[in-house]
């Protein structure tokens, strides 16, 4: 059975760095994006940044640009969210996904597998 798993994340001062890490189990995710969102209470998920499946293409929200790099070992299938810089609007729920294709697709609906998120909370 496809899972993503995740880990890291917690609470950091602002300004500090967090790091997220998502493994993929029960197949391979050959052909599969992976992206990062986050939703903080209110509002709606949001993109974060994504890695298409052959790790060579990258995407990342403007909000986070600079101070949010991704990377991944294939070998492994895993995939991790290096945070620096936080600021307490990063803080929220963070979720791995899984999204068929060759491309790093922006929109959630377009992946079909989720981790089961995890807390960042940046204080000021």
């Amino acid at each position: 059975q496809e899972q993503l798993v995740e880990s890291g994340g917690g609470l950091v001062q602002g300004g500090g760095s967090l790091r997220l890490s998502c493994a993929a189990s029960g197949r391979t995710f050959g052909a599969y994006a992976l992206g990062w969102f986050r939703q903080a209470p209110g509002k709606e998920r949001e993109f974060v940044a994504a890695i298409n499946w052959s790790g060579l293409s990258t995407v990342y929200a403007d909000s986070v640009k600079g101070r949010f790099t991704l990377g991944g070992d294939n070998a492994k299938k895993t995939v991790w969210l290096q945070m620096n810089s936080l600021k307490p609007e990063d803080t929220a729920v963070y979720y791995c996904a899984a999204a068929p294709g060759l491309g790093t697709p922006l929109e959630p609906y377009t992946y079909v597998y989720w981790g089961q998120g995890n807390q960042v909370t940046v204080s000021s």
